[in-house]
Order: C-alpha cells, then structure tokens, then sequence
C-alpha cells in the first residue's frame, strides 16, 4: 500500500491510496466464495458456480463493489497513521480505479486539524456569581423531591386530565393509509409532555379507559417526509390505562422515609446544603463557559465544514441513543416532534461548533503551557473510571489500547488548561438593569 497527501483550501486534504493487484485479486475472490452459494446458472448445482462463469454472465464487476468495501475498510486505518495528518472528521471515499490486474485506487477527502492562534488566555474576566439559597429554592427543592417520591395508581373512576401517563395504542393514517413509523403499543404518553405532534396530547383528556378515540392532527409545513408535509392525519387510539400521581404528606415520617434525617426541619437543612453546593458547581461551569467563550472570540481557528458535520452527526447519534431508553425510535421522534435530520443538524450545529472550538484552543492552550501528563495521573483516572464501572484497574488497562490512553491524557491536559484559566481569571460584579436600579432606589426611599 503507498499513500499520497495533497492539501486542500479550508484545512481538507485528499488521501490517494493504491494497494497491490495482487490485494485486490485476494478481495475479489474473497468476495467470490462469500457469494457464490447465493448463485443460481442453469447446468450447475448452486455454490458450484466458477467465477468465471459468474463473471461472464453478470459482467466482470459483479464482485468489485464487496472488494472494495473490504479493501477500503482493511487499507485506509493505515493510511491515516502513514499520512502523518491529524484527521478529525469522516472520510469521503471515491474509488478512481478498480480492475482486475491492476492496482486498487481509492480517494478519502478528509478534515484536518486547524491551526489556532490564540488571543489572551489569562487574566479573562467573568462574571461573579451569587450562589446562595432562599427559603423559596428550598421549597420548590421539596416539593421535587415529593414529586419523586410520589406513587403511581392506577385510575378507574375519571377519564384523563392533564399530567396523568395514558397508556396508549396508536396508528397513523393519512387519506386513509396507515404510514411507516406511526404506529405503536402499551406506549406511555404524558399528558402535557408535548412530545407528540400538534394537539395531540390534547384531544385525549377527558376521554376514560377502554376509549377508542379518533385524533385529528396536521403535520406541519417542514417535515422530513414530503408526502406527509402540511397534511392532516387521523390516528387511531386506544386507552388502555390512566396512571396519576399520589403525593405524600410533607411530614417527619417523609423526611425518614426519603433521608437519614429524623425530622422534616433537619432534612430541609441538608437540601439547603446540597442546593448550595449544587449552586457552587453551575456557577464554577458558567464561570469557565464564559472564560472560554472570551478566549475563543479572542482567537482565530478556520473550521473544516466536515469537521462540523461530523460533530453533529455525532451529537445526533448520542440524542437517538437517550430518546431509546425511553422506548421511542429516532423515527418516531421525528414523527411526531415534525423534525428532519437536517432541522436537527441546523439546531445542534450551534453547539457542536461551541464544543469543537472550546476542545481546540484549550488543546492549544495546553500545548504553548507546555502542560504535560504523568504516568500517575493517568492510573489515577483508570481506577476512578474501574471504580465507577465496577470494574478492577488491572482489567480495565487490559482492554484500553494506545488510542484510548492517547484520548484519556489529552482529556486530563484540557481539564489543567481549564484550571490554568481558572486560577487567572478576574471576577466582576454583573452590571444591573436598569429595572434591578430602580428597585435598589425604590427601596432606599421607603427607608
């Protein structure tokens, strides 16, 4: 295999690969007795086909595409590492030359790491931050906890009000024709949860167990299915359950029931405690949010559209993964949410572009610090993460490689830069509106 570099504008470069005639004649016959049994030619028992019979038949490609997916998948890793460059996003692969006898040629157009120049990183200022806690933060800190803590029953006597979990079946149809993805069973709707499209969710309160109930609904203009966009749909719903909420007394016996406390007056101080510290960290996160953001406008870093692309995509696939746990598909969350893929990109990209240059100047940062990472603080960070996965240290090492070392330190060198920048930064009151004056002048009046 031999690999060719050329740079593009806007940090993209183009990867030419070639690997030996003899790789791809091992590919394709490869590709060959994978398929063969799957082959079906008058005068010969399926499986038993020649290749060359195959091939003169179906024309001299039919294994070229199985061969080249194996060949690119086998070939370009290597590349990355022989090229020396720093990718940071997915390839674009285009085969240039692909025949029997001769060298297999493919392109993989890639991101590459921009280059940062950064602009003033110590002595940021940012924000203070008031992190006390009222009597009033407490309360609603309570009543969550009562929330939580509350039973779910059963309802027979009343029909569905709102924040009540229906236990649903449902089909979609529109012009009478049930569509893909919009159908479900024994889903659990919240009441109020607006996770379904339009009024849905509406149409449903008032309506008792056993109901079958006809809910008419319009998908909105933009929506990822064409033949759905802007149109009204019927869906057919059948309750099976109401579930409601039951909360409990706010008394001495919750307090023993929820915590290690013996009465609610001493449980309420330790939510106050645990409110404060909870304070304290959103504040040290906003603070260092803001640090960054001030670095970054000061900084100057070209980002590849790939790299973007690739982050969102990502950030997609983590989102798909949450909605999952809840039982809802990617496709049906679009269903009824009236999203695209591409609406998600757009809403995501802000963020993702955030997160990609947040990463970039701190590993730069890092980098001019001369900030380095020891053997120690590395195993430290194995045991806490074995700790966490219920895992031994020594196991974990063994099934973390090279490239998930590399990824461990460069994390641990980008969380020194965020303290580097932290124990620099200079605090300053928040500026008062207008409206917070006029009430400071207020109040000294009526003293």
């Amino acid at each position: 295999m031999s690999v060719q570099v050329e740079n593009l504008e806007k940090n993209m470069a183009k990867l030419t690969i070639e690997v030996a005639a003899e790789e791809l004649e091992k590919a394709i016959q490869a590709a060959y007795m994978k398929e063969k049994g799957k082959i079906s030619i008058p005068g010969f028992r399926k499986g038993k086909v020649p290749r060359q019979m195959i091939e003169k038949m179906y024309g001299a490609g039919i294994f070229y595409e199985d061969a080249a997916n194996t060949l690119i998948q086998e070939n370009y890793p290597s590349a990355v590492d022989e090229s020396g460059i720093d990718i940071v996003s997915r390839p674009t692969i285009d085969v240039v030359q692909i025949e029997t006898g001769k060298p297999f040629i493919f392109t993989a157009e890639v991101a590459v790491r921009p280059e940062v120049k950064l602009g003033k990183y110590l002595g940021v200022q940012v924000t203070k931050i008031d992190t006390s806690v009222s009597d009033e933060e407490v309360e609603e800190a309570l009543e969550k906890e009562r929330n939580n803590n509350a039973r779910t029953v059963t309802v027979t006597d009343r029909p569905v009000q709102s924040g009540d979990t229906a236990v649903i079946d449902f089909e979609g149809f529109v012009d009478g024709v049930a569509f893909e993805g919009g159908k479900g069973e024994n889903h659990p709707l919240e009441i109020g949860s607006h996770s379904f499209i339009d009024t849905f969710e509406d149409q449903l309160i008032g309506k008792n167990v056993g109901d079958d109930v006809d809910v008419n609904v319009t998908f909105p203009e933009q929506y990822q299915a064409a033949e759905l966009a802007g149109k009204p749909a019927l869906f057919k719903v059948k309750i099976h359950e109401i579930k409601a909420k039951e909360l409990p007394e706010l008394d001495d016996e919750f307090a023993q029931d929820v915590s290690e406390f013996d009465t609610l007056a001493e449980y309420k101080e330790d939510l106050k405690k645990h409110l404060e510290e909870q304070k304290e960290n959103e504040a040290k996160r906003t603070k260092e949010d803001e640090a960054i953001q001030k670095i970054i406008d000061k900084s100057t870093m070209e980002i590849p559209e790939a790299m973007l692309d690739t982050q969102c995509e990502n950030m997609i696939n983590e989102f798909a993964q949450r909605i999952a746990q809840s039982g809802l598909s990617m496709e049906q969350y679009m269903q009824f949410s009236g999203l695209t893929i591409d609406k998600l990109k757009e809403q995501v990209r802000p963020e993702a572009e955030t997160r990609i240059k947040s990463s970039l100047v701190l590993e730069q940062i890092a980098k001019e610090e001369n900030i380095e990472v020891t053997d120690e603080e590395i195993n430290a960070e194995v045991e806490k993460m074995a700790a966490a996965y219920g895992m031994e240290a020594d196991k974990l090492k063994e099934y973390m490689g090279d490239a998930e070392k590399e990824s461990m330190a460069r994390d641990l060198k980008v969380t020194k830069a965020v303290d580097l920048i932290m124990e620099n930064v200079k605090e300053r009151a928040k500026a008062k509106t207008k409206k917070e004056k006029e009430a400071e002048a207020k109040e000294a009046a009526e003293e």
